[in-house]
């Protein structure tokens, strides 16, 4: 940890120490001047205040001995038994990721009668699952997912730890890296690994306007969380490989202060993120009824129509429908973006399509750097035209 350390003796002037900082971060305080949580560390009040009134300390940072952690494990997200496909993606990715250094591949898989649905992930290449399957693990209740959690890292002591963005996901993994006093990645759209074993995690920042590269050297286990669609899931095989582990835990630390009086169903709905053809309506698009061109041509295509932030926001679709890591992440066979810039979100949440189509006025619009196929033209005069081709074939 580094901090700003301030030198009471070397202070004449309170007021002026005081008016140094630009963030208000410099306050007199039980007769002191003292740094608060404002602080930016921008340094301004170590150059501009008094010799040596203000001094930036950085403490040493606490090496971590590497070889003690051996493995890339990932956490089965699941309702009832039935898994989400997010988890063969992750493993999927640990899978690759494990082969660079050298790693198992775990799975902790937590529930109550999960057995025989630990056994298909056999054929997905997990060299080893452990199964906390027990009747106070049924329903997700926060802590005791957590003690089991906690119980599996100890046990193992995994190097890397994935876990899918679902709403449980997000729930449960910052309470697991919290436990451990690690860091957390969440919504990564690029992972990959180092010969040290340090996980290199990517995902937007600043609103999407850079991707951070963000590693954890000191501290293991290392967290990421990834969303469903950003990475390939592997081939179930035949063979079977691996094994499983059965784990229990005492029953007092299954308690849990949460009583679940009633669980309701939710309904089903149709979701872009299983869509296979996909049109998107972008900032492009000048007025809300044009969007009618869009839904035209995703009839055409048998496909479902999405959009970008801008029209969300401007209330001319379903928040439901948003494409980007701000909504959701699609991998469509064949994505047609209609008058959309590209913006790194964006981009983030649907570059893994197979096919891409952008149509755009701007012939430098960062849609085209992802595109397959560019057409450079108005889109009130370009999807007329595609529609009259698609109803002649």
């Amino acid at each position: 940890m580094a901090g700003i350390v301030v030198n009471q003796q070397k202070i004449t002037d309170i007021d002026g120490a005081i008016g140094l900082c630009p963030f208000n971060a410099i306050e007199y305080k039980d007769h002191q001047v003292q740094t608060n949580a404002a602080c930016k560390m921008c340094m301004i009040c170590v150059k501009k205040g008094p010799d040596g009134a203000f001094t930036y300390i950085e403490e040493a940072k606490k090496e971590i001995n590497k070889d003690l952690w051996k493995g890339i494990a990932v956490y089965v997200d699941h309702l009832d038994g039935d898994i989400n496909p997010v988890t063969h993606e992750l493993i999927g990715k640990a899978r690759e990721l494990a082969g660079k250094i050298n790693h198992p591949v775990y799975a902790v898989f937590i529930g109550s009668n999960i057995q025989e649905k630990a056994e298909e992930l056999l054929h997905y290449g997990v060299d080893e699952i452990f199964v906390y399957d027990e009747p106070g693990l049924k329903e997700f209740k926060i802590e005791p997912y957590t003690v089991a959690f906690e119980d599996f890292i100890n046990r193992v002591s995994p190097s890397t730890v994935l876990v899918g963005a679902t709403t449980l996901g997000r729930s449960l993994a910052p309470r697991v890296a919290a436990r451990f006093k690690t860091g957390l990645t969440a919504d990564c759209t690029i992972l990959d690994m180092k010969e040290n074993t340090d996980l290199v995690q990517i995902r937007p920042a600043f609103g999407g306007n850079i991707m951070a590269q963000i590693i954890t050297p000191n501290h293991r286990p290392q967290f990421a969380t990834v969303r469903y669609k950003i990475f390939n899931a592997p081939e179930k095989s035949e063979v079977v490989k691996g094994k499983i582990t059965s784990c229990s835990l005492p029953n007092e630390k299954l308690e849990s202060k949460i009583n679940i009086l009633q669980i309701n169903q939710k309904e089903a709905e149709e979701s872009i993120s299983d869509a296979e053809v996909i049109v998107v309506a972008g900032r492009g698009i000048k007025k809300e009824k044009d969007l009618d061109l869009v839904y035209k041509l995703a009839d055409a295509l048998g496909g479902q129509v999405a959009c970008t932030r801008p029209l969300i926001e401007a209330g001319w679709g379903d928040p439901r429908k948003q494409i980007g890591l701000s909504g959701r992440t699609v991998r469509p066979k064949l994505i047609i973006t209609c008058g959309v810039s590209g913006s790194v979100q964006f981009k983030a949440g649907m570059s893994n399509s197979e096919v891409i189509i952008a149509i755009d006025e701007d012939p430098k619009a960062a849609i085209f750097d992802v595109a397959h196929y560019g057409i450079v033209g108005d889109i009130y005069q370009v999807i007329p035209t595609l529609l009259e081709e698609i109803k002649s074939v």
